[in-house]
């Protein structure tokens, strides 16, 4: 179909839809053994599976593990591949997504977002320069006291907006296509329970990117370490010369850890880092959580050795201590994948040039439920949803940049029919 008509449809409901689905608390808990970590997110699964049933997606539903599926039904009689979109319905642990009150910035005239919730909190352009291009833009901020949720309601916006144009928009011909939301992605089980066979897709997109036009086939690949120290506990009264604390040795470990690389705050663009993220226990046994990152996996290995190098020498101080240091490995960069299928890039790439914008194509120095899925046999990049500053009280999104998003999704869609 000509680019003109889907350029020209009407997308603003996504506004309205973002501005409810924020409002939806589903913080997701790292520490839960469940699956969904917190029941408070089938919530808001239960509301889009009641909108996509409203809309005629017959099977839509949101199953025990806090999943909705749906499934609109092609319109062409062209033999296409299934193409499924991907949004997570949780936020992350970091930042508190309870009573959220989103905040409208109409027609944006450039300078620093003072939130009203709390004035301390100040969205400044000097800190946050992707603003300098939503000049008479609307951008939406939380009231300053959580975080917003545009990680990734606004994703879950711009799908369930597009779902809704092709229901009723019969001249945009597509295949089949489906819809997945995920729960608990910001803790890293995004898709552990998905039925990838009940989704029946042969590539897909996850709609969680940041600036308008952005598309990304590249993502760290990533490993978790525990390393669990042995001390040796003696009565403080009569240490002397015996106790060895666990928990100093612990502080020991992270203390020789390199201090201007191998940091998330001494790198970027295509470098890892090890990043310790937790530190608990006693005297007599601590735990120490890190975070390894690249986007080579040899490298990842190196990092690892280094690591585990680093508790070497400490423990050689401590004789009669022992360590264990266990890698679990997390997701893999999923552009290993995608190199093997370049038609879902390209079709990505010229969708957003169809919308009207030039593709940004990046790294994302993060992982997505894209990633995992690609590398259990889904290949999937990921397409901006416009949200930016995920995580923290300063996040912000431009209904504009969302628009963009329903547009380059209908594009995707067309894009599929067109080229076969």
């Amino acid at each position: 179909m000509k680019d003109s008509v889907i350029n020209t449809i009407n997308t603003t409901t996504v506004e309205e839809r973002f501005l409810r689905y924020v409002q939806v608390d589903t913080q997701s808990d790292p520490s839960s053994p469940s699956q969904p970590s917190t029941e408070k997110q089938k919530d808001l699964g239960r509301m889009l599976a009641d909108e996509l049933l409203g809309m005629g997606v017959a099977d839509a539903h949101l199953d025990e593990y806090g999943y909705v599926y749906a499934t609109i039904p092609a319109n062409t009689d062209k033999d296409l591949p299934v193409i499924c979109f991907c949004s997570h319905m949780d936020t992350a642990p970091d930042c508190s997504g309870t009573g959220v009150t989103p905040v409208i910035h109409r027609g944006y005239r450039g300078g620093d977002l003072t939130l009203p919730g709390d004035p301390s909190v100040t969205i400044r352009q000097s800190e946050h320069p992707d603003l300098k291009n939503q000049l008479g833009n609307d951008i939406i901020t939380a009231d300053g006291t959580t975080l917003l949720g545009a990680d990734d309601k606004a994703g879950v916006a711009t799908i369930m907006t597009a779902a809704q144009l092709l229901m009723t928009r019969p001249e945009i011909k597509h295949g089949t296509i489906k819809i997945l939301f995920t729960p608990d992605e910001e803790i890293g089980r995004g898709v552990d329970k998905v039925d990838l066979v009940k989704l029946g897709a042969d590539f897909a997109y996850t709609v969680d990117g940041e600036t308008a036009g952005s598309i990304e086939d590249e993502t760290f690949s990533a490993d978790g370490v525990t390393i669990t120290v042995d001390g040796v506990s003696v009565h403080p009264g009569f240490a002397k010369g015996k106790l060895q604390s666990a928990i100093k040795i612990a502080s020991e470990i992270v203390s020789g850890l390199p201090k201007d690389r191998l940091s998330p705050e001494s790198t970027g663009g295509r470098e890892g880092f090890v990043h310790p993220v937790a530190i608990k226990g006693s005297v007599e046994q601590a735990t120490l959580e890190f975070i390894v990152r690249d986007f080579e996996d040899d490298r990842l290995h190196a990092h690892e050795l280094e690591l585990e190098d680093i508790v070497k020498t400490v423990m050689s101080r401590h004789p009669g201590c022992t360590y264990h240091f266990e890698v679990k490995e997390q997701y893999r960069n999923m552009k290993q994948v995608l190199d093997k299928y370049r038609q879902v890039m390209e079709i990505g790439l010229e969708a957003i040039r169809r919308a009207g914008m030039q593709p940004l194509r990046r790294s994302i120095r993060g992982g997505t439920d894209g990633s995992r899925l690609s590398l259990m046999g889904l290949p999937c990049p990921n397409i901006f949803a416009g949200g930016h500053a995920f995580h923290g009280k300063e996040e912000w999104v431009s209904v504009q940049d969302m628009e963009k998003a329903v547009r380059t999704i209908l594009h995707i869609t067309a894009l599929w029919e067109e080229w076969r």
